[in-house]
């Protein structure tokens, strides 16, 4: 069980307390005499904590999707590699300038295939969100992951990219390192790849720190993330010159893995635990595993020039222009 909530999320964490200390109570035959009465209420208040969760989750308003896609305890990167590859092996450093710490790659196994992973990792504490730059990539980031997915290209692995991303980190030191060609760079070569590449967002998808590593031939979701050009509080504070309008702006910005799905932007949403993803990582780490497996098989039956071709059409898919009038309408 959380021991951190949101806002939204506190009744029924409190509902869940309540019912943690009852089931206490049973297991240690405190109130012995009261046995019956005790497997009753746990069971009233096993049904209220389902009834309420799926209240809760049913009706998320989009800020509420961005709020629990960075929740403390969701699952990150590298907690899904934990529960789904084998042979996991980091590779280091961009052969330029140095290593970044907020995206990393490397060699693994996936259901005893060998693939290239590669994605951002944020920290838990203080310490290790500094060392990881809270998950925002610098130019040697990126210039990591484009070394690595040539490496990958070059020996017939598959690439599959994790998502999780406020953007591209912005001080002055990336933009003099060259932020934007290098994130310009990832998307030309990725572009091209003759080799498998899935992309998944896990929690963050934010502007070109996201999409510098989601080119791909299939993108996929976690239901509580979210995509976007722009996080909500950057839009704010340019539409509305008040970053603190962050919930208005998700509205507007329709940014929610539904969102994209319906907008024909996302292959699949993947479903997490019921809660969110950091109540039951394994479950949705298991739910995940399945959506890879069935997409890195279909993939995989593709030639490399067919592989560019699918990547090339699913971009060109996006956003048509239907201009009033065509067809005799």
């Amino acid at each position: 069980m959380a021991t951190y909530a949101l806002d939204f999320e506190k009744p029924l964490l409190e509902l869940e307390t309540k019912l943690a200390e009852l089931k206490r109570h049973a297991a240690t035959g405190e109130g012995a005499g009261t046995a019956g009465n005790l497997d009753g209420e746990i069971r009233r208040l096993e049904k209220r904590c389902a009834r309420l969760q799926q209240e809760i989750f049913n009706e998320l308003s989009r800020w509420q999707v961005v709020q629990l896609s960075r929740h403390p305890n969701r699952p990150y990167m590298l907690d899904y590699v934990q529960r789904l590859f084998t042979d996991w092996v980091e590779l280091h450093g961009d052969r330029s300038f140095g290593d970044d710490q907020a995206l990393i790659g490397g060699l693994a196994r996936f259901d005893g295939e060998p693939v290239m992973l590669i994605g951002q990792q944020k920290g838990r504490s203080t310490k290790e969100n500094i060392a990881r730059s809270f998950g925002m990539p610098r130019p040697e980031g990126y210039r990591k992951a484009l070394r690595l997915m040539k490496l990958a290209e070059r020996f017939g692995r598959p690439v599959i990219a994790f998502i999780d991303t406020p953007g591209a980190y912005p001080g002055i030191d990336a933009e003099e390192r060259g932020q934007a060609e290098a994130i310009a760079v990832c998307l030309e070569e990725m572009a091209g790849l003759l080799v498998p590449v899935i992309s998944v967002v896990i929690g963050e998808g934010g502007s070109g720190g996201a999409l510098a590593i989601g080119v791909c031939n299939r993108l996929l979701m976690l239901q509580y993330s979210w995509y976007s050009v722009i996080s909500p509080e950057s839009c704010a504070a340019i539409l509305y010159r008040d970053s603190s309008k962050g919930e208005k702006a998700a509205e507007a910005l329709k940014l929610t893995a539904r969102d994209a799905y319906e907008l024909g932007i996302v292959d699949e949403l993947v479903e997490e635990a019921s809660g969110g993803a950091h109540r039951d990582p394994d479950l949705t780490a298991q739910n995940l595993a399945g959506a890879l497996r069935r997409h890195l098989r279909a993939l995989r039956q593709l030639g490399a020039g067919a592989i560019v071709d699918d990547r090339y059409a699913k971009f060109r898919k996006i956003g048509p222009v239907t201009q009033p009038g065509a067809n005799g309408a």
